[in-house]
């Protein structure tokens, strides 16, 4: 059974039982550290940053990460960052569930089935976001990933992934998330057909939203955020470990004899970490009309403009539905950002039909979208009376100040692009009556 500790950016301490006494008492870098440890410092933030976002970890290992041979480029695949290079596409987008190899005909690990589907901005100037898509049949062998340019928050849809870290390791399952911050070596195993959503954001690390009015409490709770304990391997790989780091938007790989996982001891805040959706207090409207589906975020990544985010992941769970006198669904909406969209399970209420687990939908900076005809017309003949909402539904949204291009891959190579999908709206018609008020 893996073992977590519990809290969002608390200061953790923690060694692997196997070795009591592995970190050191009172310093962070003895000239001999126990057990005739290395000391290594992994910083996620400037060393002058002020203290409530200062992110350091202090990692003691039996060999220090510098101990490899020099990086060698690696073919990226359909992993990019080059925004230009198919024309820009403010059409209302929605994918077919994306495929996923099969093999052993076509073996495709986390790596190998990165595939980028849009994003803005660039990792050299540290501002910027890209969703990816992940599918794969076959686990990381004596292979980890670290991304140099930003964080990775993943979102199983198909398959548990069994994520080792030099921090410990990380089972997520389907309706769970997990955050691997930069810098961090992590390595995924699956166990047969798996597929999710990536989103990775530049220059800024996620955080839990303000609560403001709502108080104290509510949204993601800090306590429900699950960490790692330590856990190591003292493990010679003769044939060759490889080191993949993902650094300016391309892919590089390193050798070394020994795997990365050998962190007998670690404590500081800056962690990988996961999260469970059904942990999510719902805050909701039970008056009349809609609170905006901000209420429903669960991380943030701030820019530095007051409430205008780089990118929020938002949810959108079970819950009652008890607004009087009022359209339930979400409203017809043109937006100032760019909203992705995913569904891991069920069916997500306003788009009943065409909108499957394990696709996606993209309504870019004031493309207008909203609940398609059929969801106009229930919705507004329904007896309102208290109902479940979303019931084995989990519908999320990855949300972004920037303007997203889609890539090459996304329009064409995929070939999951729904070219239908404007039709949904076209049986709207009008309701006018100058006569009826």
């Amino acid at each position: 059974m893996i073992e977590y500790m519990s809290g969002f950016g608390n200061e953790h301490i923690s060694e692997d039982p196997r070795c009591p006494g592995a970190l050191p008492e009172g310093q962070n870098n003895p000239q001999v550290c126990p057990y005739g440890l290395y000391a290594e410092q992994l910083s996620g933030s400037a060393f002058t940053c002020p203290r409530p976002t200062n992110k350091r970890s202090w990692l003691y290992r039996i060999l220090p990460s510098v101990c490899h041979k020099p990086f060698k480029p690696l073919k990226e695949g359909h992993l990019t960052h080059d925004w230009d290079e198919i024309e820009p596409d403010p059409n209302q987008l929605r994918w077919k569930p994306f495929e996923i190899p099969k093999a052993p005909q076509n073996k495709m690990d986390f790596v190998s089935g990165l595939h980028t589907l849009c994003g803005a901005g660039e990792p050299r100037g540290r501002n910027g976001i890209a969703i990816h898509i992940f599918v794969c049949n076959t686990s990381m062998i004596n292979r980890c990933l670290y991304n140099s340019d930003g964080d990775f928050l993943i979102v199983p849809q198909q398959g548990k992934l069994l994520i080792t870290t030099e921090f410990g390791k990380m089972l997520v399952e389907p309706n769970e998330i997990c955050v691997i911050q930069q810098g961090m070596r992590f390595s995924v195993e699956v166990f047969g057909e798996t597929r999710g959503y990536i989103l990775e954001v530049y220059g800024a690390h996620f955080e839990l939203p303000d609560l403001g009015p709502i108080g104290a409490n509510g949204l993601a709770n800090p306590r429900d955020f699950l960490v790692p304990v330590a856990w190591y391997e003292d493990r010679q790989v003769p044939g060759g470990y490889t080191v993949i780091s993902k650094y300016q938007g391309k892919l590089f790989t390193a050798q070394q004899d020994y795997s990365p996982y050998n962190v007998v001891a670690w404590h500081g805040n800056y962690t990988p970490y996961k999260y469970h959706l059904e942990k999510f207090m719902v805050i909701n409207a039970v008056a009349f009309d809609h609170a905006d589906p901000s209420i429903f975020t669960v991380l943030t990544a701030k820019t530095t403009r007051a409430g205008v985010a780089l990118a929020d992941f938002v949810i959108f769970p079970p819950r009652w539905g008890v607004a009087n006198n009022t359209f339930r669904p979400p409203y017809y909406h043109r937006n100032c950002m760019s909203e992705f969209m995913g569904l891991i399970k069920g069916h997500y209420e306003a788009k009943e039909e065409g909108f499957q687990p394990g696709g996606g939908s993209l309504h870019s900076m004031m493309t207008p979208h909203g609940p398609d005809a059929d969801c106009f017309e229930k919705a507004s003949k329904a007896k309102l009376e208290p109902e479940r909402v979303a019931d084995g539904t989990m519908a999320f949204m990855f949300e972004s100040s920037l303007s997203l291009a889609v890539t090459k891959w996304g329009l064409q190579t995929s070939n999951r692009l729904d070219k239908n999908y404007y039709k949904c709206w076209e049986p709207l018609k009008s309701h006018f009556n100058p006569k009826c008020k």
